[in-house]
């Protein structure tokens, strides 16, 4: 092994699971009991997305659409949006939708590539095109 094969582990990002980044955020101690509930809501979402997104059983399968379903729709009109609690939690809702939809393409076997291929929404193929 060259050095160039050992250092490739030190440049690697560590990974952290989509329930370690929400605890940390619903850990702080100055959320109201708001927001604590939008971290506890988006927490669950982003948790039945990733567990469910290559599911085969129909239960399952049906748990991920609702998910995505709610994760894709952009819509700041409603207090309980996705949009909404991201812009009231302070993430950006399109970094973390590509972030997911690329570990649904993983599970399901498909490229990264892809997700760069093909927008999933209508704003991300305005985006694309500016």
């Amino acid at each position: 092994m060259d050095i160039h094969e050992k250092a490739v582990g030190i440049f690697v990002p560590d990974t952290l699971l989509a329930s370690q980044y929400f605890d940390r955020i619903r850990r702080r101690s100055d959320l109201t009991g708001e927001q604590r509930l939008m971290c506890a809501i988006i927490d669950d979402a982003v948790e039945a997305y990733l567990k469910h997104s290559a599911a085969s059983q129909p239960h399952h399968r049906e748990s991920f659409a609702d998910a995505e379903r709610w994760i894709e729709t952009e819509d700041r009109t409603w207090l309980f949006s996705f949009d909404t609690i991201c812009d009231y939690l302070g993430l950006d809702s399109d970094y973390l939708r590509r972030g997911l939809r690329a570990a649904k393409l993983r599970a399901r076997g498909a490229t990264a590539v892809a997700v760069a291929d093909e927008p999933a929404t209508p704003n991300d193929r305005h985006a694309v095109n500016e």
